[in-house]
């Protein structure tokens, strides 16, 4: 299973903004009536119970009975895994302090392909028919970088974005298998390069620093608007950046191993490092080599990358010129007792390798 997110053509957004309100409503509705039922008999109601207070609500909300059924279910699934007995309301006015984005959930039996054509030399485009109450229709276009004609498609959500964009999230079955390599590396974390192998290849981010003047101009005139544009900006091509050099990973590796470098031990007030940390983009970078590795078979593994750095990867031991701690950030290259030069990322992505081949019991041997 795999879940496409496509984006709708904006002509849609006023009748989606419409379907949207009529879901709060059903969110509202029932996450009210589960709270009282609890507070009156100690249970909670299941998403079946819940269908039994719904039934035919969709005549009047323009809804299909099937995206009722799916807030339902999503409901009382949502309540079961943050454990709370009443969740967060839903509403999409403007002036609202907390508003909720948009959502719209589409069951299999209520999603129809029409068609796929070409547009331009290379773009294509999609329409799909989804199911409302009462035998009504809503006919959507999309911008189609998967061709849907080839993929069963399995369930649907219409989701908006902070920018009020729509896109479809589509969960399709047949999706083709990413194959893999045959290779090993490691990869170590950092500031200056997000990523780096050890094979030399560099993952080099840095979107907020070269968004920062613009951004900061927005700001200064209170353009939210445009504040929205840009953050938006960064946030899908340090995303992009990421994608394309995963997917490399993946296709010329069979074993991928990463350094458990967290993101809490940068961004406390004292290291002043946070806006670094957070454009660099660990917590993604893992995140997809995560399920791209499920999906192509080859194994991902995060280990411990203690004194990786310090130890260099051809002598395997710690010499005084290594590096270490935060007074050894700034060096980049040094040499070691044994002869041999390391760049720092490049020998701490070599011994992270070691460690995920199990040899830290005789310690971290040459490569």
């Amino acid at each position: 299973m795999k879940t496409l997110k496509l984006r709708l053509k904006d002509k849609h957004a006023k009748q989606l903004n419409q379907l949207s309100s009529s879901v709060n409503f059903v969110w509202n509705y029932v996450n009210e009536l589960s709270f009282k039922h609890l507070q009156r008999t100690g249970k909670f109601f299941s998403a079946y119970d819940l269908a039994e207070y719904t039934k035919g609500s969709g005549e009047f909300l323009g809804l299909h009975s099937q995206t009722i059924q799916a807030i339902s279910e999503t409901h009382a699934k949502s309540r079961k895994q943050f454990k709370k007995a009443k969740l967060r309301w839903r509403t999409n006015k403007p002036k609202a302090k907390t508003k909720s984005l948009g959502w719209i959930p589409f069951k299999k039996s209520a999603i129809k392909h029409l068609a796929t054509r070409q547009s331009g030399k290379k773009a294509l485009k999609s329409t799909l028919q989804l199911s409302l109450a009462k035998g009504q229709k809503l006919i959507i276009e999309l911008f189609d970088s998967y061709n849907l004609a080839l993929y069963d498609l399995n369930i649907l959500e219409l989701v908006q974005d902070a920018r009020g964009r729509w896109y479809a999230c589509i969960t399709v079955k047949n999706y083709p298998k990413l194959e893999h390599g045959t290779g090993q590396v490691g990869i170590d974390l950092g500031l200056k390069e997000a990523a780096t192998t050890s094979d030399g290849d560099t993952l080099t981010v840095k979107q907020t620093q070269k968004w920062a003047k613009k951004l900061a101009t927005a700001q200064r005139a209170n353009n939210k608007k445009r504040v929205t544009a840009i953050h938006a900006k960064i946030k899908n091509t340090r995303k992009d950046i990421i994608h394309k050099f995963t997917t490399k990973l993946v296709r010329n590796n069979a074993l991928i191993v990463v350094g458990d470098i967290k993101s809490k031990s940068f961004t406390n007030k004292k290291t002043k490092l946070a806006k670094s940390t957070y454009d660099a983009g660990w917590f993604e970078l893992k995140r997809q080599l995560d399920y791209k590795c499920k999906h192509a078979g080859c194994r991902f593994k995060i280990v411990n990358e203690s004194y990786t750095t310090q130890t260099c990867s051809s002598c395997r031991q710690i010499s005084d010129s290594s590096p270490k701690g935060r007074a050894g950030l700034r060096i980049r290259e040094w040499a070691c007792e044994c002869g041999v030069t390391q760049h720092r990322d490049i020998n701490a992505a070599k011994n992270i390798l070691a460690v995920g081949l199990d040899r830290l019991a005789v310690g971290i041997p040459s490569l």
